[in-house]
């Protein structure tokens, strides 16, 4: 579904990505782990064309997306839940539900009742300013304007960050459940135990490059990733 070849990926001078390659396959889980500024979300930025590389290639179901602007990409089936969770915190609820269903011709009453059976708490809070959401409430919202888009592909940055232990478990549940129901999902996350958990496939990335990769079990079983990210 999505293939990164040698992409080098710079701001400025600095060198951020340097050669990286991986693939997701259609209904995998994929994670990507490593420290503070390894490079993780700046992959993702680049995948969703927020970011281009220099060199090197990126395809999204069979097409070139390399050079592809993001607003383009979300009508192709891809989506992005950043780091921080970037929801319109003026807006309510449901006008932050309707921007992530711009690519749509009308928001159907099905797709809300979907987000919402996923999403309880926000159908409670479904006419609130955005701005006076928890943080859980927050990445709940920003993961729902995400799937207002229909995506073939769903890339989540960091959704964990800055949430209480009980609703880490709640968000992962939720992943857990949006791949049971076909979506296939690329996880940047600093938790890498829960990360390794779910995911098909993983890889570790270092200053820039891939180090290691494999099943997330295999991952999970390796010494050098229980020392460095496992607390092991």
């Amino acid at each position: 579904m999505l293939k990164i070849d040698d992409i080098h990926v710079y701001y400025g001078a600095i060198h951020a990505i340097k050669g990286v390659s991986f693939e997701v396959h259609e209904g995998e889980i994929v994670a990507l782990i490593g420290a503070n500024g390894a490079g993780k979300s700046t992959i993702l930025k680049t995948v969703s064309g927020l970011m281009h590389p220099r060199t090197g290639h990126i395809s999204f179901m069979g097409k070139d997306i390399t050079h592809t602007d993001a607003y383009q990409l979300v009508r192709h089936g891809l989506a992005h839940v950043p780091e921080g969770r970037r929801i319109f915190l003026q807006m309510s609820v449901q006008e932050n539900l309707d921007m992530g269903g711009f690519t749509q011709k009308s928001v159907q009453k099905e797709e809300l009742d979907r987000i919402f059976q996923l999403f309880p708490r926000l159908k409670e809070r479904r006419y609130q300013v955005a701005g006076t959401l928890s943080g859980g409430e927050q990445q709940m919202l920003a993961m729902s304007r995400a799937l207002m888009s229909h995506p073939k592909l769903m890339m989540l940055d960091e959704p964990s960050m800055g949430l209480a232990p009980i609703l880490v478990d709640q968000i992962f549940d939720i992943i857990k459940e949006l791949h049971a129901a076909g979506t296939t999902i690329l996880l940047v996350e600093q938790n890498a135990s829960k990360a390794l958990q779910i995911a098909d496939r993983a890889y570790v990335l270092e200053t820039g490059n891939i180090t290691l990769s494999g099943t997330g079990a295999e991952l999970a079983r390796s010494d050098d990733v229980k020392k460095a990210y496992l607390g092991g």
